[in-house]
């Protein structure tokens, strides 16, 4: 399967779901990329209600043998719909001794893969990923991303903050070791969400290691309205329950954070509707830590209105995860 020397076929898939606006600059960006190797892309498209499929076939159909990939562009059919089949069907149809996962949102550095490929095959990793830098288009995704780049609203996962290089929980994305991702049997379709992360689970409990390389740096772009930040986040929540429930090992005190930041609240309301004072403190104490984070955004959001959607972006986040985690272990199908 290898070529140009020793060098492995690289095979990049990519779930597409409600993304026309985003496929071409995606595949723009995958075709760019410097890797000297042998490259292909599947693009596993689901059903969506704007033209993503069309997009995604024209693209696969004028592609030329000019650029990259050097293999024509694949789309497969994704009926199921969600991330986890739409990866495990791209990664079947793949040939490649690396996969590299990228979502559509994304926007793929020129060496990404060149850069991953070598970290790869240097530190013997079943998953290579990097870090993932907010970019919002649009005027209250640019705030929200800036709410993302802070501690309080990306929190302490390494592929956030940018750590030192070395092995970790989970990655962003992620360029991995076929034969290592087929030994866990590839990612679980009955996950809507936190697939990644579950997914590195698995792979980590066989004795395989999942490698942070801070130099991997990839553009997102966040969700550009409140209802579609609360529900992104409302499903994580929901999720990372399940997953627990599945592998209770996997926790981190971290996750409870925002569960019961919520059951504090509720608490701190029922406090003031019978006139206890001492209800207040949990709401004070949270607005003022929202206000300061907003406010140490500055330099990136110099208007003061703009650092008070950032506050709300935070509350929206932490309040709507947690809604999620608490309303999953309820029974809920955690959609």
């Amino acid at each position: 399967m290898s070529s140009n020397g020793d060098l492995p076929l690289v095979s990049v898939v990519i779930p597409a779901r409600q993304c026309a606006a985003e496929v071409p600059g995606c595949l723009d960006a995958v075709s760019a990329q410097t890797y000297p190797g042998p490259m292909e892309v599947i693009v596993a498209t689901a059903p969506s209600t704007d033209d993503t499929e069309a997009v995604a076939r024209r693209r696969a159909h004028t592609t030329g043998s000019d650029v990259r990939p050097v293999r024509p562009i694949r789309v497969v059919s994704n009926p199921a719909g969600t991330t986890s089949s739409g990866l495990n069907l791209a990664i079947s149809a793949a040939d490649g001794e690396i996969i590299v996962r990228v979502d559509a949102q994304a926007r793929l550095p020129a060496d990404y893969v060149e850069r991953a490929v070598a970290t790869l095959q240097r530190t013997g990793a079943a998953n290579v990923g990097g870090v993932q830098r907010p970019v919002g288009q649009g005027d209250l995704s640019r705030v929200i991303a800036a709410a993302l780049s802070s501690p309080l609203g990306g929190g302490p996962a390494a592929f956030r903050r940018g750590s030192d290089e070395g092995p970790v929980d989970t990655v962003y994305l992620g360029v991995f070791d076929a034969a290592a991702l087929a030994s866990v049997g590839g990612f679980d379709e009955t996950l809507e969400r936190n697939q990644d992360y579950e997914l590195n689970w698995r792979l980590r409990e066989q004795g395989h290691v999942v490698w942070l390389d801070p130099s991997l740096v990839v553009e997102y772009q966040p969700r550009s309205n409140w209802a579609g930040l609360a529900r992104q986040y409302f499903e994580y929540g929901a999720w990372k329950r399940v997953v627990i429930s599945r592998h209770p090992r996997s926790m981190r005190p971290r996750q409870l954070a925002a569960p019961a930041l919520v059951v504090g609240l509720a608490v701190s309301v029922f406090e003031l509707a019978r006139g206890r004072l001492r209800g207040g403190i949990l709401p004070a104490a949270y607005l003022g830590a929202c206000t300061l984070a907003a406010a140490r955004l500055r330099q990136r959001l110099p208007s003061a209105g703009d650092r008070l959607r950032a506050a709300c972006a935070f509350a929206v986040m932490h309040l709507s995860w947690g809604a999620g985690f608490l309303r999953s272990g309820r029974g809920s199908r955690a959609r």
